[in-house]
C-alpha cells in the first residue's frame, strides 16, 4: 500500500518533519515547530511565507506573490504549496520569524519611560494579592488548648486586617498543618492568597520565608507575550522575558485565530500553546534567576478579550457574532494549575477585567497604569495595534472603543512590511529631491519595514509631493525611484544593493491606500468618542500613546497622515507597554486589582460596527490628513494646502 506520508528536511535548521501527504509546507513547519513568517495566518494573502524547494514533489498553486524571477529560483509560498512526496525546503532568513528578535526595548521597564507617567500619582499600599506572613505562635498548653487551625487563624488576624469570617484554607493545607506547627517549633510563614470576598491559606511553610515570595506579570498580547518577574516582598522587578504569541501560526489577529478553532474544533490548541508560552517564559525567568516553580505563588495576566478567553479555556466564538457577547469580563482569582499553567501548585492565577468584546484587560490595566480614575484634565490613551484601542476621559467619567486598523502597521498586508525586529527600517525621512534616508533597528542591513517606518514613509511621501492627499502617486515626479510595475506604481525606498534579502524595498500604491484605511480607523474612532461627548480635539489636554508601536512613532508623522488629531505634541505622552506596568501594579497592591475592576466597571464602551458616525468619519479620514483639512491647521501649513 502506498506510504500515506512524506518527510520534509528544513534546512538550514536541519530539522525533519514527517507529515501527512497533502498537507502543506506551513503545516510541516508548524509540527516541527519552526516558525515561518506567515502573517496572514495561511491564507495566502500576504506572500511572507516564501521557502525554497531544494527536492521533492509538490502541488503549489499559482500566486501573484511569487515573481517569474523568483519562481526559477525555486521559491514557492509554504501555506500553499502541499507536500506530495519526500521534500527539502530552505527557509530564507526574511521568512523566519526568530523569537530571539523580540526587542528588549520593546518592553520598557518599570522604572523606564512610564516613570514620567506614574511620578506623579498617589501610590497604592504595598499588599500583594499572594503574601506572606510570618508567625511566632504560642505553643499549646492545658490553659491555652486552641485547636491547631483556630491557632494558626488568631495568628494571621492579629497580624493583618483579615477578619475570621475571611479566612479559608487549602484542605491539603490543613492536613499537614499539625505536623508543619510541631516541626517547625510554632514558628511558620503563612502564604495568603488574596481572592476577592476571602482570603485562601495557600501554603504553610516552617521558619521565616517571606524573601521567597515572586509573582509575575503577563502582558498577553495578540502577536507577543511579556513576563515580568518580581519579588512581592520586596516590590521589585527581576527579571523581564519576551517570546511571539505562538498562536501566530493560526492567524495574524485574533478573528482569524477565532474562525480557526472553531472550523478545526481546535480551541484547547489555542490554550495549550498560550500556556506553554507563559510556562516557558515563567521557566526561562526562573532558571535565570536561580528559583524555583515553587517560589512562584501568584501570576497576573492582562490581555485583550479573546486572549483571555484562549488563556482560561472559554470560548471566545460569541465575540465576532452578533450582538458580539464575551462568555465573561470578570474571571474571579483560580488555581494556575487548572489551566496548566506551571506554578506553585495552589498559586493563583489573576485576569484583569475586561469591559466589552474588543476592549480588555489591556487596556482596563493601561487606564489604571496611568490613574486615569484620577485625572483631572480630559486625557486620551491609545493603544495601537491590529486594534487600535482608546479610552477617553478623566476621573469623572470614562468611554471607550476599539477599532479595527488591520495589521498593516504590525508589516501584513505591505509588500515589504515586516515586525519590528532586526534590520527592520523603523525610522524614515524623503528629502525634496525624493533622495531616502533610515534607520534600522539594530543597524542592520535593511530587511523591511515596520510600523514605525510606514508611518514616516507615508507622511513622508505626501511632504515630499510624491503623493497627493488622496494617496495617488503623482506620476510627474522627476525620479527612477518611481516605477511601474504589472501590479501598478510603486516607490523604490531601499535598493537591493543595500538589503539584506537582495531585493528592492518599496512602497506600492496598494500598501498606501492599506495604510489610508488603518490611520482612518483610528482617528475616526477617536473623533466619535469625542464627538459624542460633546469635545473637540483641542479639549484634550493630555494623549497618552501606549504598546510597542506606540512607544516608537513619530508623532509629527502620525498628525502629518491624519492618526493622530491635531495637538500640541507637548501634549503627548510615550507611556511604553502600560498593560503590563498596570498588571504588576494590581500584583504588588490588592487595591490596585480592585480600582481596575472599578474602572473597567466605570467605562462606556461604544461600539463602532453599527456606528454611522464612525463610518461617515471613517470616510472623511480616507485622506491626508483629511478631507476636511481645517481639521489639521498644523498640517495645512506644512503642506501649505490653503
Amino acid at each position: 500500500m502506498e506510504n500515506s506520508h512524506s518527510k520534509v528536511h528544513f534546512f538550514p535548521v536541519d530539522v525533519t518533519v514527517e507529515i501527512e501527504k497533502g498537507k502543506t509546507i506551513l503545516d510541516a513547519a508548524y509540527k516541527g515547530d519552526l516558525f515561518i513568517n506567515a502573517l496572514c495566518g495561511g491564507d495566502g494573502t500576504c506572500g511572507k511565507c516564501k521557502v525554497i524547494l531544494g527536492s521533492g514533489m509538490i502541488e503549489s498553486m499559482p500566486t501573484t506573490h511569487i515573481s517569474v524571477s523568483e519562481a526559477q529560483k525555486g521559491f514557492v509560498l509554504a501555506c500553499s504549496t502541499k507536500v506530495m512526496g519526500n521534500l527539502e525546503v530552505i527557509i530564507p532568513e526574511e521568512s523566519k520569524l526568530d523569537k530571539s528578535q523580540i526587542l528588549a526595548g520593546e518592553f520598557p521597564q518599570f522604572s523606564g519611560s512610564l516613570a514620567a507617567a506614574t511620578s506623579r500619582v498617589e501610590h497604592f499600599r504595598r499588599e500583594p494579592l499572594v503574601n506572606k506572613v510570618y508567625l511566632e505562635l504560642p505553643q499549646p498548653t492545658l490553659d491555652d488548648s486552641m485547636a491547631d487551625y483556630e491557632r494558626l487563624c488568631r495568628g494571621i488576624m492579629m497580624k493583618t486586617d483579615v477578619s475570621l469570617e475571611k479566612l479559608t484554607i487549602n484542605f491539603d493545607v490543613l492536613k499537614c498543618l499539625p505536623g508543619i506547627l510541631r516541626s517547625s517549633d510554632w514558628k511558620v510563614t503563612v502564604t495568603l492568597g488574596y481572592r476577592g470576598s476571602s482570603v485562601e491559606i495557600i501554603e504553610i511553610q516552617g521558619g521565616d520565608t517571606r524573601e521567597g515570595n515572586y509573582g509575575v506579570a503577563v502582558d498577553v498580547g495578540t502577536t507577543t507575550v511579556v513576563a515580568h518577574l518580581l519579588n512581592l516582598s520586596r516590590g521589585e522587578t527581576i527579571d523581564i522575558e519576551a517570546t511571539y504569541n505562538s498562536q501566530i501560526k493560526y492567524g495574524d489577529d485574533y478573528i482569524q485565530r477565532i474562525i480557526y478553532a472553531a472550523e478545526n474544533t481546535a480551541m484547547d490548541i489555542m490554550q495549550e500553546v498560550l500556556i506553554e508560552d507563559i510556562n516557558h517564559l515563567v521557566f526561562t525567568l526562573v532558571k535565570r534567576n536561580h528559583l524555583t516553580i515553587h517560589d512562584i505563588n501568584a501570576v497576573v495576566c492582562a490581555g485583550n478579550t479573546v486572549m483571555t478567553h484562549f488563556l482560561i479555556g472559554l470560548d471566545p466564538t460569541n465575540i465576532r457574532k452578533e450582538p458580539y457577547l464575551p462568555a465573561a469580563s470578570f474571571v474571579p482569582p483560580l488555581r494556575a494549575h487548572e489551566v496548566g499553567m506551571k506554578i506553585n501548585n495552589n498559586g493563583l492565577l489573576y485576569n484583569l477585567p475586561c469591559v466589552g468584546a474588543y476592549v480588555g484587560g489591556d487596556i482596563s490595566s493601561g487606564a489604571l497604569a496611568i490613574r486615569l480614575d484620577k485625572a483631572e484634565m480630559l486625557s486620551l490613551l491609545i493603544d495601537i495595534g491590529t486594534n487600535g484601542e482608546i479610552v477617553l476621559g478623566n476621573k469623572d467619567w470614562m468611554v471607550c472603543c476599539s477599532a479595527s486598523a488591520g495589521p498593516s502597521f504590525e508589516g501584513s498586508g505591505i509588500s515589504c512590511g515586516t515586525r519590528a525586529a532586526k534590520g527592520a527600517i523603523e525610522k524614515l525621512t524623503i528629502r525634496k529631491n525624493y533622495d531616502v534616508s533610515y534607520k534600522t533597528i539594530g543597524d542592520a542591513p535593511a530587511s523591511g519595514i515596520c510600523g514605525s517606518g510606514l508611518l514616516d514613509c507615508l507622511a513622508n511621501l505626501v511632504r515630499s509631493g510624491v503623493i497627493d492627499r488622496t494617496g495617488n502617486f503623482q506620476k510627474g515626479i522627476n525620479s527612477d525611484r518611481l516605477r511601474r510595475t504589472d501590479n501598478g506604481y510603486e516607490f523604490i525606498l531601499v535598493d537591493r544593493s543595500e538589503t539584506s534579502t537582495k531585493r528592492d524595498i518599496v512602497i506600492t500604491q496598494a500598501d498606501i491606500q492599506n495604510l489610508l484605511r488603518s490611520k482612518a480607523a483610528i482617528y475616526s474612532a477617536i473623533s466619535t468618542l469625542l464627538e459624542s461627548m460633546g469635545m473637540e480635539p483641542n479639549n484634550i489636554e493630555q494623549l497618552y500613546l501606549a504598546g510597542g508601536f506606540g512607544n516608537y512613532l513619530d508623532v509629527r508623522s502620525a498628525i502629518t497622515i491624519g492618526m493622530l488629531p491635531d495637538v500640541s505634541a507637548s501634549k503627548v505622552q510615550f507611556v511604553g507597554n502600560t498593560s503590563v506596568l498596570g498588571a504588576k501594579m494590581a500584583l504588588l497592591a490588592k487595591d490596585a486589582y480592585e480600582v481596575a475592576r472599578v474602572i473597567a466597571s466605570r467605562m462606556t464602551y461604544f461600539d463602532l460596527m453599527c456606528n454611522n458616525k464612525y463610518m461617515e468619519e471613517y470616510v472623511s479620514a480616507n485622506f491626508l490628513p483629511h478631507t476636511d483639512i481645517e481639521k489639521f491647521p498644523s498640517v495645512a501649513e506644512e503642506l501649505m494646502v490653503s
